[in-house]
Formats: C-alpha cells, sequence, structure tokens
C-alpha cells in the first residue's frame, strides 16, 4: 500500500503522511524542500521515499506521474497550495498566478493523470485538500477563496460522475476552516480564532475518507458555521466575511 502526498514538508500534509504511515502505507512525499522533507521522512515508520517537485511548473507535474504511475498508488492527496491576503487591487499579480497554478492547475493535472489510471483498476484514493472557504466568496482573501471554490466544486462534481459510473475509486475534499499551520504566516495574516491541530484534521480526515464522505469538514463549529451560511443573504455573509478577514490580516 501506497500513498503519494504533495505539500507533504509541513501542516496537514505531514500530519496525513504521519497519518497513513501508522495503518502501514508506505509514503511518497512530494514538495520543493528536501531538508524538511528528509525530517519527515525520517519519523516515517514505513518506506518513504522524496520526490523534489514545483508544483507550479507542469513539466514537474509530468515528470512526477511518470515517476510513479506504474507503481501502484493507492493513495493521492492533493495538499500543497497557499494563499495572499489584501484587496483585490493592491496584491501582486504575479503571486497571484503562482497561485493559481499550486492550488487549481496542480490539483487539475494530478487529479486527471492518476484518476484515469485508477478507474481503469477501479481502485483508489484521491483526497483534494480544499478548505472550507470553497463554499464561499473572500473577500480581502479572494483569490485564494476562488481557488478553493474551483476544487472543491470540481471534486464533488467527478465524485457525483464516479457514483453514476459504478465505480469503486473515491474521489473527495477536505474542507477545513483554520489549522493551526504555516498558512497565515504565508498568507502575511495571524489567526484571531483558535486552529484545530493539523494532528487532529489529519486523523479525523483519515477516517472519514475511509469511509468514503465526500465533504470532510473537521470541527463542529465549522460545520454549524457552514450550514448556517446557507440561509444567509449574500450580501452579509460578504460582509461578515470580509470583517472575519480583516481582522486576520496582519500590519
Amino acid at each position: 500500500m501506497k500513498a503519494l502526498i504533495t505539500g507533504a514538508s509541513s501542516g496537514i500534509g505531514k500530519c496525513l503522511a504521519l497519518s497513513l504511515a501508522s495503518k502501514g502505507y508506505d509514503i511518497v512525499l512530494v514538495g520543493r524542500d528536501k531538508e524538511k522533507l528528509e525530517q519527515v521522512s525520517k519519523k516515517i515508520p514505513t518506506n518513504s521515499e522524496v520526490f523534489i517537485c514545483e508544483v507550479s511548473k507542469e513539466k514537474d507535474l509530468h515528470n512526477l506521474y511518470d515517476k510513479y504511475k506504474n507503481d501502484n498508488i493507492d493513495i493521492l492527496i492533493n495538499n500543497a497550495g497557499f494563499g495572499l491576503f489584501g484587496l483585490f487591487t493592491e496584491t501582486d499579480l504575479n503571486r497571484e498566478l503562482e497561485m493559481i497554478d499550486v492550488n487549481v492547475k496542480a490539483y487539475h493535472i494530478l487529479t486527471k493523470l492518476f484518476l484515469n489510471d485508477f478507474v481503469k483498476r477501479n481502485y483508489g484514493y484521491i483526497l483534494n485538500v480544499c478548505s472550507s472557504a470553497g463554499f464561499m466568496a473572500g473577500p480581502r482573501l479572494s483569490t485564494y477563496y476562488a481557488t478553493k471554490n474551483y476544487v472543491t466544486k470540481l471534486t464533488m462534481a467527478i465524485n457525483e460522475e464516479l457514483r453514476q459510473m459504478g465505480s469503486k475509486v473515491y474521489v473527495g475534499a477536505l474542507c477545513p476552516g483554520p489549522v493551526n499551520t504555516n498558512f497565515t504566516k504565508t498568507a502575511n495574516g495571524t489567526f484571531d480564532v483558535k486552529g484545530l491541530s493539523p494532528e487532529y484534521v489529519a486523523d479525523y480526515t483519515t477516517k472519514k475518507m475511509f469511509k468514503r464522505k465526500m465533504l470532510i469538514v473537521p470541527g463542529l463549529g465549522v460545520r454549524l458555521g457552514l450550514f448556517a451560511l446557507r440561509f444567509a443573504p449574500h450580501r452579509l455573509a460578504l460582509s461578515i466575511i470580509y470583517k472575519f478577514q480583516h481582522k486576520k490580516q496582519s500590519n
């Protein structure tokens, strides 16, 4: 049994690697920081290997697939991603385009390539790490929210296509709220609410994934918030999210 995880050097990706390894899976750790990936590899009790990949580059993604397409990968986890706080008129365009490449294009390409193989053999799990942002529009974090909407909705559509086909392949989306990782630091923000631990999120996620849950939302508070948001007028929801993100953005 083998799992391939992008963005595996820290945070949710690292914890998912450790969680799956504890269940007997060999792990392929994918990322661009060799030193950090090797540190994670040392903590994994099963067989593990490191693959250096810049997921914003299409060529690297195809090299990754070509390397492991014949390795009987059982689980693909698309986890690499980042955000960028700020008003849309002020955020850096090149950074946003890089975000789209990492948060959208990489997920799309790897899901497409591995899914075709999984469908042929009628087995496999693909987990796309999205966000509760995937159900909302996000003023002051607009491009990030848009990327997560893309991946969440794409994942849901593929899940239904597989269900209609009678396929045994699983495709699901992890949609957490705030998690204590380096996300806000990378995005130039700070948490004003307590986030879940990545260890809890990883263990919760693997349990739900193996139960074939399409949308995995850790944390009762987040689930209740998303439910309430369904009934809020769009303008009210946008105002609430704007104020929430404004509090998180650092000076």
